[in-house]
C-alpha cells in the first residue's frame, strides 16, 4: 500500500472527510507534504487526548486555606537581595515553582488591599 493510500484509510477511520477533499484538490509537493503530514500524526493518541476532555474532575478536598506570604514592601534591603539572590541560584540550577493567583479581583471589587501583597 503507499502512503497516500495510508493517509486516506486513516483519514477516514478517524472522520476526517474534510482533509480528504482538500487533498483532492492539491497537487504535486503540496499533496506529497499534507500526505506526509498526515502518515506522522497519531490520530489514535489524539482521539484519547480528546475523549480525557470530556470526562469529570473529582476533587477530592474542598477546601480553600490561607497560605504563608511575605509582604515585599516590608522587606529590608538585605532580605530582598537573598531572595533575589536565591531566586537566581533557583533558575541557575533548573529548578522552579510556579504560582497561580486570580488577577482583577481588586479592581472589580474597588479594594487596594489585594494589590499590596506579593
Amino acid at each position: 500500500m503507499d502512503k497516500a493510500q495510508d493517509a486516506l484509510e486513516i483519514l477516514e477511520t478517524y472522520h476526517q472527510e474534510h482533509i480528504i477533499k482538500l487533498l483532492n484538490k492539491l497537487e504535486g509537493k503540496e499533496k506529497e507534504e499534507l500526505i506526509e503530514q498526515i502518515n506522522k500524526i497519531d490520530f489514535h493518541q489524539l482521539m484519547e487526548l480528546y475523549d480525557d476532555t470530556k470526562k469529570g474532575i473529582e476533587i477530592k478536598e474542598n477546601k480553600i486555606e490561607n497560605i504563608s506570604y511575605l509582604d515585599k514592601a516590608k522587606l529590608t534591603k538585605n532580605e530582598k537581595e537573598e531572595f533575589d539572590d536565591l531566586g537566581e541560584k533557583v533558575v541557575r540550577n533548573g529548578q522552579y515553582a510556579v504560582v497561580t493567583m486570580a488577577g482583577g479581583q481588586g479592581t472589580r471589587l474597588r479594594s487596594s488591599r489585594t494589590k499590596r501583597y506579593i
